[in-house]
């Protein structure tokens, strides 16, 4: 089955038949509507006879747009359970299979249920979990509380905190089943969603560990710990995070957040301060991610069910919103390559590869 849709980008500029990238470049400057086509790519990508794959769970893309995968092998079926691929599957943009690795190690602690995944602007690997001890069985009594970081041939390079050593919602040692991750370059720090048992962003220096400062909602103190338990158990609090569940930083020094609970958006600077909120359009907003010009003049919003709003990241004003249909799973966690390529991780619904092509005006 083939699934096609179209976006309409409502730019205020003269824009033509042009490349993607270059229309996401212009700025602003009259009414013309430019389109977009993208079309989802059902055959992507090309997992190697023999290997399975289970619930995905995040996804990210490297320098040379290769497509790194996370996935839990707990989750596949039993009787496949010997071709189970590691955690961690890497993909060129076609599909085609190039390497695989993860999995517990010496000198470090993999995570029960993995979660996040970020490859920073060095190249390096970032994986969080989001196990927690009370109602995953396989966990024991370690609820994932780390942080891990690899290069991308699968060298142990840092873990920050320990499995089920959480002490509470300002801990400065550990996370507490943190959803996702971003690098930001200029200082070496580490942004880090500390949201299913925290309610609060953390920072640390991503060489050393060290814990640099942490908020919460609306820059204010981290959120009382949400207890164990699926989503729909947690609490939703208005004045606090409930379920930080993404986060991206863009070049300009602005963090974004996906207060995924409460349905919205928040933005800060650096250094935690407030800037905005703004609500989702009725969907649980999710993920993050970028558009790929030099501006990184867009914000994508992946709502937990099938759409996918484009904002104009400085104002966080809408512009359009991608409607999808017929593929399976959330948009639990997403990314966007180069060329302007969506790839969403829908859990059980797998990988999914949106490709982004400019419409003749």
């Amino acid at each position: 089955m083939k699934f096609r849709f179209l976006i309409t980008l409502q730019l205020i500029t003269t824009l033509g038949a042009l490349p993607v990238n270059d229309v996401l470049a212009q700025s602003s400057t009259s009414s013309e509507i430019a389109t977009m086509n993208y079309k989802a790519i059902t055959a992507w990508p090309n997992i190697p006879t023999g290997m399975r794959i289970g619930t995905v769970s995040s996804v990210a893309v490297d320098a040379q747009d290769n497509v790194w995968i996370l996935h839990r092998p707990k989750t596949v079926p039993a009787d496949e359970s010997d071709m189970a691929a590691p955690s961690l599957v890497v993909f060129d943009s076609d599909g085609n299979f190039i390497k695989a690795w993860g999995g517990p190690g010496a000198g470090y602690q993999w995570p029960q249920n993995e979660h996040g995944l970020h490859i920073d602007s060095a190249g390096f690997v970032w994986i969080t979990g989001n196990s927690c001890s009370n109602i995953d069985e396989a966990a024991g009594s370690n609820s994932d509380d780390q942080i891990l970081k690899f290069t991308q041939d699968g060298e142990f390079i840092l873990q920050i905190g320990s499995a089920g050593q959480n002490t509470g919602s300002t801990d400065m040692q550990n996370v507490y089943r943190a959803a996702d991750i971003s690098f930001f370059p200029q200082s070496n720090e580490l942004f880090v969603a500390d949201g299913y048992g925290n309610r609060r962003v953390v920072v640390f220096d991503a060489s050393t560990g060290a814990f640099k400062r942490q908020w919460g909602a609306k820059g204010g103190l981290p959120g009382r710990q949400s207890p164990c338990g699926s989503p729909a158990d947690i609490e939703w609090i208005t004045e606090e995070f409930s379920i930080v569940h993404s986060i991206r930083v863009s070049d300009d020094g602005i963090v974004y957040v996906a207060d995924r609970e409460n349905s919205r958006i928040q933005s800060f600077t650096l250094a935690g301060e407030f800037i905005k909120a703004i609500d989702g359009q009725g969907g649980r907003i999710g993920s993050l991610g970028f558009s790929p010009d030099n501006n990184q003049q867009y914000l994508y919003a992946g709502e937990e069910g099938q759409g996918i709003l484009i904002l104009e990241r400085q104002t966080l004003s809408l512009v359009t919103t991608i409607s999808i249909e017929g593929l399976e799973g959330p948009n639990h966690h997403m990314t966007v390559d180069s060329k302007n390529n969506i790839y969403r991780a829908g859990l059980f619904g797998g990988i999914h590869k949106l490709e982004a092509s400019a419409m003749a005006q």
